[in-house]
């Protein structure tokens, strides 16, 4: 399909676009409304995160090209000031700031797949996919 959009993260009207970014992606790609709620709801948890802890950034969103099932790959993008404990922030109810601690350990559990890398000073990466099932 070859198709990827590339979106701000700045404020949080930037998450409305990202989620619908997605969304018509998914449509697309027929995936149930139980996968676009929780391709939303990561969505929005990393977004948010990407504002208040990143300093910003930006999401690509792909459809992966994968012989045999359909898929969209979220890369979101920070260069705030990074996680020096990614174990420890990946733990439910562990935060920095005044929000409950859900945002990470959540998204990965709404995703198919999750990776997070980070280096102090420079930002944070996540690339997380949801499969359509069926």
């Amino acid at each position: 399909m070859g198709r990827d959009n590339v979106v701000p993260v700045q404020v949080e009207a930037d998450i409305l676009v990202a989620r619908r970014t997605a969304r018509v992606l998914a449509v697309s790609l027929d995936f149930s409304h139980l996968e676009l709620t929780m391709l939303a709801t990561a969505i929005s948890e990393i977004a948010r995160n990407m504002i208040v802890y990143g300093k910003g950034g930006q999401m690509r969103f792909e459809v992966e090209p994968h012989p045999t099932r359909k898929g969209i790959r979220v890369i979101a993008r920070d260069w705030g000031p990074g996680i020096a404990n990614i174990s420890r922030a990946m733990d439910d109810g562990f935060s920095t700031g005044q929000g409950l601690g859900l945002g990470l350990p959540g998204a990965r559990r709404l995703m198919d797949e999750f990776e997070l890398s980070s280096t102090v000073g420079v930002g944070t990466t996540i690339t997380m996919t949801k499969w359509r099932r069926g």
